[in-house]
């Protein structure tokens, strides 16, 4: 059965849509069978993967509305050796659409369900917002995986996101955990990037991924051009970091079935204190909060 993850952080521009398409290029090159859905209205990471979204039949939306099967609206993104479930502007309308219907926060839950066992991964691209569509993606996935900078803001979004997790697990899907935090667009030259990394490795421990995302001229083109940077130039550094972060999910991630424990999400607890920061750095959750 496929591993299914969300990409999400409640704080915008933090490179969730680049992770994502990005990460199921790599898995793809490293042998996975992966299913990219975008959950955005935007539909940044369906033209990301070299799919016109304008020009889409069935889309994720048609699914959560039950007028078509996962197996129908999927398209295979040739380049990028992965099946896409699209978005457009369609998509917006659905929270509304939804309301009232049943099942309303479980509907990509059910509909993952009949083609689990084509996959090896599920990536779920996120919304930035807390809506109905982000909830389906958490109602959906065994796990999390949250790209955040190595800045002093990023705790905040941090925070909110595990409080999220803590509600969405307590009450819709008991198997949905932290599965660990991804440093992306880190600039080594800059000694609070440095600081802050090392103090997050400190304490979250292995809740942080070994691979860093740098800053990479060659990820922020390659969207223009609709492809991952992973397919768009291979020898970029930042592509070949998401390779390697593809390998490290591969090795470090267990089966489908090893995930679905009721590992309970505590309340986040006090913060690192950043030494570097001129003032008390926001509250974050304790290591044994994700």
């Amino acid at each position: 059965m496929a591993r299914i993850f969300c990409i999400a952080n409640q704080k915008g521009g933090v490179g969730k849509t680049t992770t994502t398409v990005n990460l199921a290029a790599g898995l793809a090159r490293v042998g996975q069978r992966v299913l990219m859905i975008d959950l955005d209205p935007q539909g940044n990471a369906t033209m990301g993967s070299g799919i016109d979204k304008r020009k889409l039949e069935l889309t994720v939306y048609d699914v959560l509305l039950e007028s078509a099967t996962v197996a129908e609206a999927r398209i295979r993104a040739d380049k990028c050796g992965y099946d896409v479930l699209g978005a457009n502007r369609e998509l917006a309308g659905a929270e509304v659409e939804m309301v009232a219907l049943d099942r309303r926060e479980k509907r990509l839950r059910t509909a993952l369900a009949s083609v689990g066992a084509e996959y090896d991964f599920v990536l779920i691209d996120c919304p930035p917002s807390l809506s109905l569509l982000t909830l389906n993606g958490l109602c959906a996935a065994h796990g999390v995986i949250v790209p955040m900078q190595c800045e002093y803001f990023a705790l905040e979004g941090l925070t909110d996101l595990v409080n999220t997790i803590k509600q969405v697990h307590a009450n819709l899907n008991k198997n949905l955990q932290i599965i660990g935090l991804l440093r992306v667009m880190f600039d080594p030259r800059i000694t609070l990037q440095q600081q802050v990394s090392e103090q997050l490795k400190a304490h979250f421990g292995s809740k942080v991924f070994d691979t860093v995302i740098p800053r990479n001229v060659r990820l922020a083109e390659a969207p223009s051009y609709g492809l991952p940077g992973v397919v768009f130039d291979p020898a970029a550094k930042g592509s070949q970091a998401f390779v390697a972060f593809a390998q490290e999910m591969v090795e470090k991630m267990p089966p489908a079935s090893a995930t679905t424990g009721t590992t309970p999400v505590p309340a986040p607890d006090a913060a690192p204190q950043f030494v570097a920061a001129p003032v008390v750095a926001p509250e974050a959750p304790a290591q044994n909060d994700l």
